[in-house]
This record gives structure tokens, C-alpha cells and sequence, in this order.
């Protein structure tokens, strides 16, 4: 329980006393949650690095947001964002907007403690139930007793450990790589499948308006969506607001701009990696053990065994295409024909894990 929550300021905003250090860790822990690290990997995997450009427009709203949001707040000495909404307008707008709020935050909030709770349960094989309501519960206790101070610290230990596991996770793929098979080949791969283009104009999609991940989308709709959440949004304003001046809340911002895209870069890169390892080792039809369990119980039983077999066979010309063309690059010179097996195999597979 911390010191500072023995009043409304102390307890909302640690006395407003945080170094910009602090609050820096606290934005970024508040921003990336277990989702993050769990979802970021997938989109790569999926999809490529192209989501990176989404954070493009970031930098740009934390120097608005510096210039604007942070002197404005802190000159009316406001404990919530909805505050100065009261003192600019009225009551019933404060509360309509705290209301929104609560009801957004609420309905992720449960979204993000759902997800590691999924992990939880799969790693130990307990009830998904109970490990939401461990979960919940050891949230609701340290947020409810310690107030804001303790929040802040108890995110420095959460991103330590997104960053210690990220570092873990990358390195375990590259080891368990075969043997003749370095990062730079891993990369390779995956940058031939695609997977590795992080900036895209959206032209070569056939209609521009459909390609959701572009430099455009991502400067232009990036930056009005941070400026929503950074400026609005109060699980980000209740964290610059525990800074100690301006300064220290506008240093906290600009480098969260700084550091959050080349995060999210790594996070996305851990995917591509992925993506790679499963180009020369076999991949389930499902990654969801419990789920393929189940199924062997059913009525479909016979239909995923032979879709199994299916996937074996796959597997291994495409793990025979990578080999090829990791070959090719030894020899410094690149097999044309390796590279278009390697991208038909990659593309059936994918095409048989969206029909399961």
C-alpha cells in the first residue's frame, strides 16, 4: 500500500510528485498490456509488419498533446480529464463523458485481463473462471488499496517483464532454428513471403480504401486516434497528471512517442520469426490443443485427421522449398524457383488454416 493515498490527490495522483521517468513507464505500461505482446506476434504472423505504421502518427500527437492537453490540465489543477469538462461546461457533461469512460474501460479492461488468463489456464490446465477471477482479483487489490503511485511501480515491473520475454522469445526461436539456418536467413524467409514490408502506400492494393495498414492510415489515422487516447482518454491523462511540473509530464510523452515504435517494431518482429520457424518445422492444424481434443470426440474427427495428413505433406515441401532457398543463399545466388515454392507452400498453408 503506498504512503501517498491518505487524500483525494495523493490517492488519484500520488501527490503529483513522479519523476518523468516514472510516468514514461507508467504510460507505456497502461498502453501495452498482455495483448500487446500476445496479439502483436500473431498480426506479424499474419499479416506482415505493415500494423508497425499504425504507431506512425504517435510522436506527432504526444508533441500536440505537450503543447495543448498538458499546460491546459495542469493550470486548472484537475484530478480527472472529465473535470475540466465540468468546469468548461457543466455536471451533466462530466458525468456523460466519466460514464463513457467507465463503460469503455470497463469492457477492455476485462478484455485484457481475459486474454493472459487464457495463457494461465492452458499452461496449468485450470478453469478459465477461476484464472479470470486470480487475475481480477489480484488487479482489483493492489489498484484499489495503493492508488496511483502504486500502479505506477507495479507497471515498471509489468514492462520489465514484456521486455525480458520478448528477448527470451526471440531468442528461442532463432536457437531452435535448424542448424544451418541464421537470423539473417530466418529474415530472408520471411521477408520473401512478404512478411517483412513495413511501409506500404496502400497502392498496391486493389482498392486503396480496403488496405486497412498503410503510410497514410497510419500517420493520419494514427495520429488523431493517439490524440483521442493520450489527450481524453483518463487511464493515459491520470498518468502524465502524477508528473511533477510540465516538464516532467511533456518528457514522459515525448519519449513514450520515441520508444513505442520501435517496441512495437520488436514485438512484430517476433512474429516474423515465427512465421520463418514454421517454414522449416512442421505447424499444427490448430495451435489450440484443447480445441483439436475436443474435436477428436465429435462427429469431424476423421475430417481433421485427414486434413492433418493433408498438412503434413505441405508442411514438408514447404520446409523443403525454405531449405532450398537458404541453400541458394549460401551460394550467393537466389533460386527463383525455391522462392516461388517457398511462397505457394506459405500461401496454401495459410489458406488451409483460414478453412479449418
Amino acid at each position: 500500500k503506498s504512503r501517498t493515498t491518505k487524500n483525494l490527490e495523493g490517492y488519484f495522483l500520488s501527490n503529483r510528485n513522479l519523476p518523468w521517468y516514472v510516468v514514461l513507464l507508467s504510460i507505456m505500461g497502461t498502453q501495452a498490456s498482455a495483448i500487446t505482446f500476445l496479439s502483436g506476434p500473431g498480426q506479424a504472423f499474419a499479416d506482415g509488419m505493415r500494423f508497425v505504421q499504425y504507431y506512425f502518427g504517435l510522436p506527432l500527437a504526444m508533441v500536440v498533446i505537450c503543447i495543448t492537453f498538458v499546460p491546459l490540465f495542469n493550470r486548472q489543477k484537475v484530478v480527472t480529464a472529465y473535470e475540466f469538462l465540468e468546469k468548461r461546461f457543466d455536471s451533466k457533461t462530466r458525468l456523460f463523458t466519466s460514464f463513457l469512460f467507465l463503460l469503455q474501460r470497463g469492457v477492455s479492461t476485462g478484455i485484457s485481463i481475459y486474454a493472459p488468463s487464457i495463457i494461465v489456464s492452458s499452461l496449468f490446465g485450470w478453469d478459465i473462471f477461476w484464472t479470470n477471477i486470480i487475475m481480477g482479483g489480484l488487479l482489483i487489490i493492489y489498484t484499489v488499496t495503493g492508488g496511483a503511485k502504486a500502479v505506477a511501480h507495479t507497471q515498471k515491473i509489468q514492462l520489465a517483464i514484456i521486455f525480458i520475454a520478448m528477448a527470451a522469445a526471440g531468442y528461442m526461436v532463432v536457437h531452435l532454428l535448424p542448424e544451418n539456418v541464421s537470423l539473417t536467413d530466418a529474415l530472408h524467409v520471411g521477408g520473401k513471403s512478404g512478411k517483412t514490408n513495413v511501409i506500404t502506400t496502400g497502392s498496391e492494393a486493389e482498392n486503396f480504401w480496403q488496405d486497412r495498414y498503410n503510410i497514410w492510415s497510419g500517420l493520419i489515422g494514427g495520429f488523431f486516434l493517439a490524440l483521442s487516447y493520450f489527450g481524453t482518454d483518463h487511464s493515459q491523462v491520470g498518468r502524465y497528471l502524477t508528473a511533477q511540473n510540465n516538464r516532467e509530464s511533456r518528457l514522459g510523452l515525448l519519449m513514450n512517442g520515441l520508444i513505442k515504435v520501435p517496441m512495437q517494431f520488436a514485438i512484430l518482429l517476433i512474429g516474423v520469426l515465427v512465421f520463418a520457424f514454421y517454414q522449416f518445422n512442421p505447424s499444427p492444424v490448430s495451435f489450440d490443443d484443447a480445441l483439436l481434443s475436443e474435436v477428436q470426440g465429435t462427429s469431424y474427427k476423421d475430417s481433421v485427421n485427414q486434413l492433418q495428413l493433408r498438412y503434413d505433406s505441405i508442411n514438408q515441401l514447404k520446409s523443403a522449398a525454405a531449405i532450398s532457398y537458404v541453400s541458394s543463399l549460401k551460394k550467393n545466388g537466389e533460386d527463383a524457383i525455391a522462392v516461388e515454392q517457398l511462397q505457394s507452400y506459405s500461401k496454401q498453408t495459410n489458406k488451409d488454416v483460414k478453412t479449418n
